[in-house]
């Protein structure tokens, strides 16, 4: 089996295979709307595998591998090569192509094998593959499998431009290759749903032509962000390799939107998330700020207008995640959307005051205000079940998340002696968050809206939260806020990352700043590549565990920009660092997360199940270069600082987009 992973994507469709280009794990396949629509593809010439020499992916959709014979060794130089070019557009096309370096005709069998399960995508990630009556239709030079129950349809067609044995099972070409003679063939692969067969958009001789279904292609992209100089390599990379995966996670999550948002990662998460989508929006904003908007239009569109236990709706709520599988399709599954979070609406309104502080697109700011005063009754009403004041989650479904915060694992609200909180709970940070969507929604309010009255009534709540959570939730014999209250109103006292989030929300008051500075840059919770998210002194500290313990790239750039706010400059610098020094260790690209072990070497240790790519982990590293810029929408003045210490040699950010303009920031 080759070790070596191959994946593609463009938009809701997602290949993985080996490097060969084969499927040889449980989880392979070619996916689209979360669905897999091909659990077997592998290629064999004379009943064997190929040997694999390299393989490249010249753009995240698309890839050329070579191969040779499987009897190669040391000695035995091999006379027939093997280029597969692959594209990834809505479906696959892939050219096939056989050289024959030597003099002598060879004969040979080439075989495709293929076969389609049209497993939900929930299935296959939790092992759980249920069988299904999956149809086989064999034609002249095609191969069409398909799938219907319950009105869910789905169909894979493969169709082959060389002739050969076709049966239900594949394809297989008995080929008499002339001594340094060649032979080609091409397959394409088009998927079908409910909605219709998606049309694939390249034919022969496409490889390196085809561009994905997007507003801007690979190289606009690129061309209409900021450009960085610096001599500090691992920004200078990180960067361009972040670029370049939120242009890969870009698709259109609903019909009749124009523009693309970004999907939450792959291979598990290519949907709309309503949380991962608003935080990456908003690190992306001074790079990519079009990508606010549209996540903006998206969400709204689908913002709940009713109460749904199953789905854990009400009025208002921004949703978790949506998805397009048969489980959710026949309702066995509530992500249809799923309203699962309890942050996600209070980001929408945070992302929104934002939005157009750097743009002064007012005309977006006015559409969605009747969508943003929803969300604010949802604040003030359903988000506060016991009128308490703070924001309390309890699922209401009976498959919905235990915790509906960031740190969504069913054991991440933990106190320090190792005890899960029992719900309702009320995290910290979605205190934060609501604190600072109330002080950017009058904002809007005043100056958008025209609606004085509104704005100062948010301005009082917020004002009161913040005098309330200051007192209830600072654990004073240990020095810091509580992670959360529980369903009993005890404080949750682990020591977590969240605390950081507050910095960056505002709600921090000055008498406790100072404290929780310190702790988050304490080697307890530091680990010399970013901040954990829980203290190691703790009784449920993990350095590999999901939420306790390990290290989330966009938590850390959270809580960098968090320190930035409240003065902390040089340590804000630091951090943004040290985690540029991580994407560096990780080939430039950030993962999902990694493990929290103390900093030893030039490489964080891997966590074992990341995604990447992942949007707010490309996205972290436009955040930390916004706190190393020191850059702020101030009115009509981009503001930006110094050039921190440690960051060695002039800095300057050409192209940025501001209010209408182009800008030039150097430090």
């Amino acid at each position: 089996m080759s070790q070596a992973r191959l994946a593609l994507l463009d938009g809701s469709t997602f290949f993985t295979t080996n490097g060969l280009g084969d499927t040889d794990g449980p989880e392979d396949g070619l996916y689209f709307a979360d669905t897999r629509h091909l659990s077997t593809w592998r290629l064999t010439i004379d009943g064997a595998e190929f040997h694999l020499l390299s393989f490249d992916t010249p753009q995240y959709y698309s890839a050329r591998i070579s191969a040779t014979l499987p009897s190669v060794s040391v000695g035995v130089n091999p006379t027939l090569s093997l280029w597969r070019e692959r594209i990834v557009a809505t479906g696959v096309h892939e050219d096939l192509h056989l050289e024959n370096y030597s003099d002598q005709e060879r004969e040979l069998t080439l075989e495709l094998s293929l076969g389609a399960d049209f497993a939900d995508v929930f299935e296959v990630k939790d092992a759980k593959i249920g069988s299904r009556p999956v149809t086989t239709a064999v034609g002249p030079d095609t191969i069409t499998f398909g799938y219907h129950r319950d009105g869910f349809t789905r169909a894979t067609k493969v169709s082959f431009t060389e002739p050969g044995d076709l049966h239900p099972g594949g394809i297989r070409w008995a080929i008499r290759l002339p001594a340094r003679g060649s032979w080609t063939t091409c397959i394409d692969v088009t998927c079908t749903d409910n909605d219709g067969e998606h049309e694939l958009r390249v034919g022969h001789g496409g490889f390196g032509q085809l561009e994905p279904d997007m507003p801007q292609t690979m190289q606009q992209w690129l061309d209409d962000a900021p450009v960085l100089h610096t001599i500090f390599d691992p920004a200078r990379h990180a960067y361009r390799h972040a670029l370049m995966d939120l242009a890969a996670l870009r698709f259109h999550p609903l019909r009749g939107m124009e523009h693309s948002v970004p999907a939450a990662g792959a291979p598990w998460f290519m949907a709309l998330f309503g949380r991962d989508s608003l935080i990456t929006a908003f690190q992306a904003l001074p790079f990519q700020p079009r990508l606010a908007a549209t996540t903006l239009e998206a969400l709204a569109m689908v913002q709940a207008t009713a109460s749904d236990d199953f789905r854990d709706a009400d009025p208002g709520k921004i949703p978790h995640e949506l998805r397009h599988g048969e489980l959710t399709f026949t309702g066995r599954t509530p992500h249809s959307p799923y309203y699962g979070t309890h942050d996600a609406t209070l980001l929408f309104l945070i992302l929104l005051d934002e939005y157009e502080r750097w743009t002064a697109d007012t005309a977006l700011v006015r559409r969605l205000e009747p969508a943003a005063r929803a969300a604010v009754a949802w604040m003030r009403g359903p988000a506060d079940p016991d009128g308490d004041g703070y924001l309390e989650y309890r699922t209401r479904s009976s498959q919905g998340l235990v915790n509906q915060c960031w740190k969504d694992s069913w054991n991440s609200i933990m106190f320090a002696d190792g005890k899960v909180a029992e719900p309702p709970i009320a995290t910290c940070e979605i205190q934060g968050y609501a604190y600072d969507a109330r002080i950017r929604t009058a904002r809007l309010a005043r100056d958008v809206w025209h609606d004085p009255a509104f704005a100062d009534q948010l301005e009082h709540e917020a004002a009161a939260l913040r005098e309330r959570f200051n007192t209830d939730f600072w654990i004073a014999e240990r020095g810091h806020f509580a992670l959360a209250l529980d369903g009993g109103k005890r404080q949750v006292d682990a020591a977590t990352s969240n605390i950081g989030h507050l910095l960056w929300s505002g709600i921090v008051d000055d008498e406790h700043a100072e404290a929780t500075v310190a702790l988050l840059l304490d080697p307890k919770m530091s680990s010399g590549w970013g901040i954990r998210t829980m203290s190691s002194a703790d009784h449920g500290y993990n350095p590999i565990e999901y939420h306790n313990g390990t290290v989330w790239p966009h938590d850390t750039a959270i809580i960098a920009e968090g320190l930035r706010r409240y003065g902390h400059r040089a340590e804000a610098a630091e951090l943004a660092l040290k985690l540029m020094e991580a994407a560096a260790a990780f080939g430039y690209r950030l993962p999902e997360v990694f493990a929290g072990f103390d900093r030893k070497g030039d490489k964080p240790v891997e966590y074992p199940t990341p995604s990447s790519p992942q949007a707010w982990s490309a996205g972290s590293v436009l955040m930390v270069l916004r706190t190393l810029f020191g850059l702020d929408a101030d009115g009509a003045t981009l503001r930006s600082a110094e050039r921190p210490a440690g960051f060695d040699g002039p800095v300057r950010l050409e192209n940025v987009p501001f209010r209408g303009g182009r800008h030039i920031i150097e430090i």
